[in-house]
């Protein structure tokens, strides 16, 4: 068992990793949660069917980890809308994190910022599908959706992202505003 966790982990930590970091927007807390998902799949690796990829099924333990922190903390909607300040840097990582990659490209920036005004549903498959470059079917094997979900999901997310691009379109500094995303 020892190799096979050793395996899972060399392949997969820093993806498990970033995708926390892109859900919960905080070092440490992702830290935390991937120990979690760690310490789960240790519990659960004998039951695991071999159904769906280890990677999907990885992802679908740390969404659920993710969301099951939000769902103790008592502000959790304010948490999980908070904007990320670019001008301080709270992620220091010798490796080139989400946030560095996304300030090189002032598009990625500010698709990046988008992404704090839509749901968890629409944040969850826009970064599986485009940035942790999983299928369709692979997002729908996390999320434990339909592929049809995960389409209408990713379409409204895109829909609603364009729209905040498009409402502050030539406007060098700017702080979003809440749009609501059906």
């Amino acid at each position: 068992m020892d190799s096979v966790f050793q395996e899972l982990y060399d392949k997969y930590h820093q993806d498990l990793f970033q995708f926390l970091i892109y859900l919960v927007k905080d070092r440490q807390l992702a830290e935390d949660l991937s120990q979690e998902v760690y310490i789960k799949v240790l519990k659960a690796y004998g039951r695991f069917e071999g159904k769906s990829s280890e990677k999907t099924w990885l992802f679908s333990i740390a969404r659920n980890a993710a969301i099951d922190h939000f769902r103790k903390q008592r502000t959790w909607k304010q948490r999980l809308f908070s904007n990320f300040d670019w001008d301080n840097h709270q992620i220091s990582d010798p490796g080139v994190l989400p946030e560095e990659i996304a300030v090189q490209n002032e598009n990625l920036r500010q698709i990046y910022k988008a992404l704090d005004y839509c749901s968890m549903d629409q944040r969850s498959v826009i970064v599986l599908r485009y940035i942790q470059s999983l299928t369709i079917s692979e997002t729908a094997l996390v999320l434990d959706w339909t592929e049809s979900k995960v389409k209408i999901t990713q379409h409204r997310a895109l829909k609603a992202i364009k729209k905040i691009m498009d409402d502050h379109a030539g406007k060098e500094e700017y702080s979003f505003e809440k749009i609501p995303v059906e």
